[in-house]
């Protein structure tokens, strides 16, 4: 096989668009790499860079994950332990949280300190789930924040969520918008990164996102 950048399909929605965003991406750059959507460990394990998409209930995507046989280990090791470049998006993002409280309290990944939690914008007319678009705030400087035709101003993504991740370290955030109250928007540690928002849906901002992912050396 090609080199190629595994999309994790556990049931969770969302799967071919961000498959043919990626691919775009790879265009745009010129990069000979294939995007697969796959639920195979052994194809998840030999791959360049992991993407994991989430719609849905934080405990029903984190079962779904956790149903592909060795993934706990792949992760463990391709990730955390090889640095392996991986990209989390929507519930994605949120399951990398140490803990969900959706419909209960449920363990999550445990790579970035923090929780999900339900929205409860301070605004009693702002209606939930945070579903359009919303201007993005950056907060610190990111590769993946690199490149954007529009400097950092200005610039809106794609939101659909009702719970978002409380990061309990700062240095953490990358991006957040006002829903409200802050909303995560985006969130980095190391090798892995992740968006509540989806890149898939956001137009060109969105495409700059998963073209710096690709590019991405941490």
């Amino acid at each position: 096989m090609s080199r190629y950048i595994a999309i994790i399909d556990y049931g969770s929605g969302n799967l071919r668009s961000a498959q043919k965003a990626l691919q775009l991406a790879a265009k745009n750059l010129d990069l000979p790499i294939e995007i697969i959507v796959s639920n195979r460990p052994e194809v998840i394990d030999k791959a360049e860079r992991i993407v994991l998409p989430g719609v849905g209930a934080f405990a029903d995507c984190y079962n779904g994950l956790f149903s592909i046989a060795d993934i706990g280990s792949i992760l463990e090791q391709r990730i955390i332990k090889q640095g392996l470049p991986f990209l989390g998006i929507c519930v994605g993002m949120q399951l990398m949280a140490e803990t969900g409280h959706e419909k209960g309290e449920h363990k999550g990944l445990g790579w970035i300190k923090g929780d999900v939690r339900e929205i409860k914008p301070s605004n009693k007319s702002l209606k939930i789930p945070h579903m359009g678009w919303n201007e993005i705030i950056f907060n610190q400087d990111h590769v993946l924040l690199e490149n954007l035709s529009d400097g950092l101003n200005g610039q809106h993504a794609y939101f659909v969520h009702s719970y978002q991740m409380q990061i309990k370290n700062q240095n953490d955030l990358l991006a957040s918008c006002d829903y409200g109250g802050e909303i995560t928007a985006m969130v980095g540690k190391d090798n892995i990164a992740g968006t509540q928002f989806h890149p898939e849906k956001s137009q060109k901002f969105g495409i700059t996102i998963l073209e710096n992912f690709l590019r991405w050396k941490p």
